[in-house]
């Protein structure tokens, strides 16, 4: 997979996301699906977007014993998604557990892509001493994970785009960073503290970015999806 924009199904019902989705016509871009939508409508809506062609970030952050991860891992590998995710502060005992049940899981060598969540994009670094008790600079947190997630055998991490270059610079360009907290210039950061438009996320070096609002509530979806993949891709954007 190479750069690409994937877009936050974020809506309480499947009937709500395949409305949206039948206003990009042929078109099938990558989707998020969160916890909101996967507990109001279950693993089918994966196999259902997954049936219409689309590629699926499955957005669990799974965050608990190693060895209940493993066992959720195997369950979620028979999903066949295409990217999914832990919680690194789950330490990286927990992490190598997760990859294993993935792996067992999918049976085959190109099983989904798996990341690890350093920091939220909503944490703000006041947050970050006062509410976590980490005194540490954001910066030097994420990296940290991220070398975590690294050691564990996973393939990258969730982080703001703002932390991408310290993470590539430190585990290597081809460690992933999937960059959600960017929003349209002009649109509201919402709940966001650390944000970014697509174009800066591109020159700060995000492999991936999640846009929600920006796309789920503009006016014409599709139009504002374009202009993230132009802004973020660049003229080699494609449907």
């Amino acid at each position: 997979m190479g750069k690409d924009v994937i877009i936050a199904c974020d809506f309480s019902s499947a009937e709500q996301t395949y409305e949206f989705l039948d206003r990009f016509g042929d078109r099938r871009p990558f989707v998020k699906i969160g916890m909101e939508l996967y507990y109001a409508a279950g693993p089918q809506i994966v196999r259902q977007l997954k049936q219409r062609g689309h590629k699926v970030f499955l957005d669990l952050k799974l965050h608990d014993i190693p060895n209940t991860v493993e066992k959720a891992m195997r369950v979620l590998a028979d999903l066949d998604v295409d990217l999914c995710n832990v919680h690194a502060a789950g330490t990286r005992k927990m992490m190598e557990a997760g990859l294993r049940g993935l792996t067992e899981g999918a049976g085959k060598e190109d099983r989904p892509l798996l990341i690890a969540v350093t920091q939220l994009t909503s944490t703000s670094q006041e947050q970050l001493a006062e509410d976590i008790l980490i005194d540490r600079p954001m910066e030097d947190v994420v990296a940290a994970y991220a070398a975590g997630a690294k050691a564990a055998g996973l393939d990258g991490v969730v982080c703001s785009p703002l932390e991408s270059p310290v993470v590539h610079e430190q585990l290597g360009a081809d460690f992933l960073t999937v960059t959600p907290g960017v929003r349209l210039a002009g649109d509201a950061a919402g709940d966001q503290t650390r944000v970014t438009t697509p174009a800066k996320a591109r020159e700060l070096g995000s492999d991936y970015i999640v846009v929600g609002r920006s796309i789920t509530a503009a006016e014409d979806p599709l139009v504002s999806y374009e202009q993230c993949l132009r802004d973020f891709v660049g003229d080699k954007a494609e449907a």
